[in-house]
């Protein structure tokens, strides 16, 4: 493994093809920001390998993206299994040596237990489904990024790593060790030309998180909720992932990004006694 020092700023050779050849690794891309990341990323010309559990996504994905001219490979795998993401990665690296993006993209909120009530079996699923697997799956590809000297990962965790969340503070504390974990790594491995970032979305329509079943009569509140004044969308995300993953980020890395619509600096939860609960997002009395 050798350090290797770049001397001068990565050209964008076409604004409209930036990630053209490079092969992108997305987990948990069949669906919401993961199957937005990979038809986005697609357009731009990267080939992407994507592990997804369910084989009806992987499906879904593989459709969106050859729909739109891109190359993709799916292989239904639990990213929370070492031994299916070791496969995974095994047969990624034989037929392209490298990679060139990482995105750990899979997490969840569930089981949402309150904390006074969870147990070490809810802790565990929760680490496994937010942080162990970003471990698992990095570790898999991040010794083809540094002996090729360059790279990008991205890890997706939650505003919620960034700041309070009374909801449930083992989902926080998970996600704020995911989001640590990005700038430790980033430290660890900038001299080898790998770069690595984080995103944490809030207020984003996703499978996980329906924000438009239950609040329709409160839509007309979106901009007290969100200081840009709207829901966001998955494209949102993938946008910013973009740019992460190009050479137009080549001198940003360590960062963890809230793509939230303003909800980290405007505010945060709050308790609500008429709901009995804490919120982010108030009702109409």
């Amino acid at each position: 493994m050798t350090t290797q020092l770049p001397t001068n700023v990565p050209p964008i050779e076409d604004w409209n093809r930036l990630l053209e050849g490079k092969i992108a690794v997305v987990t948990g891309g069949g669906a919401g920001i993961g199957a937005a990341i990979c038809e986005l990323f697609a357009r731009h010309g990267a080939v992407l390998e994507v592990a997804e559990i369910d084989a009806d996504r992987a499906k879904s994905i593989d459709d969106i993206v050859r729909g739109v001219g891109g190359s993709i490979t799916s292989q239904v795998i639990d990213v929370t299994d070492d031994d299916q993401v070791e496969n995974f990665a095994s047969d990624v690296l034989k037929r392209h040596g490298h990679v060139d993006v990482l995105v750990n993209n899979v997490g969840d909120f569930r089981p949402n237990v309150p904390f006074r009530e969870s147990s070490p079996a809810s802790w565990k699923t929760m680490y496994d489904l937010n942080l162990g697997h970003i471990f698992g799956v990095t570790r898999a590809f991040i010794n083809s990024m540094t002996d090729a000297g360059k790279g990008s990962i991205i890890n997706f965790h939650s505003v919620e790593g960034m700041r309070g969340y009374a909801g449930e503070p083992v989902y926080g504390a998970m996600k704020a060790a995911a989001a640590h974990f990005t700038t430790c790594l980033a430290v660890h491995v900038g001299r080898f030309g790998v770069r690595v970032n984080g995103i944490g979305p809030d207020l984003t329509q996703t499978p996980q998180v329906n924000y438009l079943k239950g609040w329709e009569e409160s839509d007309h509140l979106w901009p007290s909720w969100s200081p840009v004044g709207r829901l966001g969308w998955p494209e949102d995300q993938a946008r910013v992932a973009l740019f992460l993953a190009s050479d137009m980020s080549s001198f940003v890395t360590g960062h963890n990004i809230p793509v939230d619509g303003g909800t980290k600096a405007g505010g945060g939860w709050f308790w609500s006694p008429t709901e009995n609960r804490f919120v982010n997002r108030p009702r109409t009395l």
